[in-house]
């Protein structure tokens, strides 16, 4: 295992208040304790809002993010802060959820990574949003993303 002092960290262990904007929000890495070893990561965000860009109407989505790491994992609590500067952010889906991950790809450079945006409906229709940046390592399991599409009451 990789030593790593996390003085270095501006949010883990201290009081972070919430960003204001996605601009303002810093994601934060760690050393991957095992480089040596593929294997996926997995975060989900089942209550993320951000606001139409049109109508200013919040939406809402079911984030699902997983990678395969390099050299840095992502630190969690500043993915929770990014994920919830986009309260107040106004954008389409598919700006949000391209965004977020092209900020994790900017920050860790993992071997791969994919994300799932699964929005509710806005005008009766639901719209979900996936971005991968290639194939996954062979032989790493990555787990079916599981979130079923929009049924509504039927």
């Amino acid at each position: 295992m990789t030593n790593q002092t996390y003085s270095d960290l501006k949010l883990l262990g201290k009081n972070s208040p919430a960003p204001s904007s996605p601009e303002e929000a810093v994601l934060e890495k760690v050393k991957n304790p095992h480089p040596d070893v593929d294997y996926s990561v997995r975060f989900s965000c089942p209550e993320f809002t951000s606001l139409c860009p049109v109508t200013g109407q919040p939406d809402f989505a079911h984030l699902v993010i997983d990678y395969v790491p390099d050299q840095f994992l992502l630190e969690s609590k500043s993915l929770k802060l990014l994920l919830g500067s986009y309260r107040n952010h106004a954008g389409f889906h598919e700006a949000c959820t391209v965004e977020i991950a092209k900020k994790i790809i900017a920050l860790l450079k993992p071997k791969w990574l994919r994300i799932g945006g699964y929005w509710y409906p806005r005008g009766g229709i639901p719209i979900d949003i996936f971005y991968q940046t290639g194939h996954p390592p062979k032989d790493v399991w990555i787990a079916p993303q599981g979130v079923e599409n929009y049924r509504g009451r039927g």
